[in-house]
């Protein structure tokens, strides 16, 4: 048994201070004043000025540590990306494959299911970002691998819930290339839906909300914009309540500006940060390949020859920053989006994104410039 003593406490939604966290067993096992710490329990002290909160949780992670899961579809490769990305506070992931052929998808699945059997690996399920999307918004991902959904893919993605009890499968679709009948299909087997890549019309997207789609996959992106007469998918994301928004807070896929127009909108309790990162995340690398193009690294960006990004070059804990110095959030807000927000929608939050009795240990340790001081992770 283990205190956790000297820092401000982030339970997932109230800041707390003179309270000790008590660790048992890789679970969390109580909260108590500082003055009623266990004599049994190991002391540990946190530097003055800290905050102790829950892991980040990035369910949009393409690769990292010079890791492409793409192209390193192998229990090794994400259990890579995954330690990559605890220096920065990651305790939670996704790892995403973009749009593949099938041989793929189905390595990239058992890759999942291997790393996160694996104690300690903090590995929550997996991301497809693709391939059943808009030809018309393709992004970086592939045209030649765009292509409808069909019943062999339903059938594979439909018996992978049951195979990681304890994780997710997500999946992201334009929802104009998907009928309701195979949303309600995939939604009642257990599988998050998220809308990108897509140019649904508002009606659309709201019939597909109401077949059991999510969410939305790094909104505004890949996505065309509103207007007047043309709201669109984005409009459809940002009235509807019962929905989350993914959303990369870099300063370059979307302007502050409008990210701080869908925040009051919608409201921050609706949106939860993702990285969309890359293999050069954690590294000093200049670029990398992708589908055989190179992308490189260039003023806090990744992009193809021609300008076109190509996922982003930011950990969690600098979008935690960004949403406190670049949008002006309260950091309660701000540590949400990346720990409680995502949890909630990948229907995870019974058991992480909270510092509460029973949860798993997943923490970070935050210095007061919100610098990553130390990172665990549970059972």
């Amino acid at each position: 048994m283990r205190a956790l003593t000297g820092a401000r406490l982030f339970t997932g939604e109230t800041m707390l201070d003179g309270v000790s966290l008590i660790v048992d067993g890789g679970r969390i096992a109580d909260l108590v004043p500082d003055d009623r710490v266990p004599v049994d329990a190991e002391i540990v002290r946190c530097p003055d000025g800290s905050t102790l909160a829950p892991g980040f949780i990035d369910a949009q992670a393409n690769g990292a540590g010079g890791v492409l899961f793409n192209d390193e579809p192998t229990e090794a490769a994400v259990l890579a990306i995954a330690g990559a990305l605890r220096r920065s506070g990651g305790t939670g992931l996704l790892p995403t494959l973009i749009t593949d052929d099938r041989a793929k998808m189905a390595g990239a699945a058992e890759a999942v299911i291997a790393a996160s059997r694996v104690p300690g690996s903090g590995v929550l399920g997996i991301h497809f970002e693709g391939p059943f999307i808009s030809p018309n918004r393709p992004g970086v991902h592939d045209p030649r691998y765009i292509r409808p959904l069909d019943e062999e893919d339903i059938v594979f993605l439909t018996g992978l819930p049951e195979r990681m009890p304890q994780g997710r499968v997500l999946l992201t679709i334009a929802p104009e290339e998907v009928g309701d009948g195979t949303i309600a299909r995939l939604a009642e087997a257990g599988i998050v839906l998220s809308a990108g890549h897509t140019i649904a019309s508002f009606e659309r997207t709201r019939e597909a909300v109401g077949q059991g789609l999510r969410g939305f996959t790094h909104l505004f992106n890949a996505m065309p914009p509103i207007a007047s007469r043309q709201p669109a998918v984005t409009t459809a994301a940002l009235t509807g309540r019962e929905t989350w928004c993914g959303i990369i807070v870099d300063g370059i896929h979307v302007h502050p500006a409008v990210l701080k127009m869908a925040l009051a909108a919608k409201g921050a309790d609706r949106f939860f940060l993702v990285t969309d990162a890359m293999p050069p995340v954690g590294t000093d690398a200049t670029g990398f390949e992708l589908y055989g193009q190179r992308i490189l690294r260039r003023d806090g960006r990744l992009v193809t020859e021609d300008g076109t990004l190509a996922g982003a070059d930011i950990d969690m804990a600098t979008a935690v920053r960004n949403c406190v110095r670049m949008l002006g959030l309260p950091l309660e807000d701000a540590l949400a989006m990346a720990s409680l927000r995502p949890a909630e929608f990948l229907r995870l939050d019974d058991r992480c994104g909270r510092l509460a009795p029973g949860y798993r240990a997943d923490l970070v340790l935050l210095g007061p410039d919100l610098e990553v001081l130390d990172t665990w992770v549970g059972s």
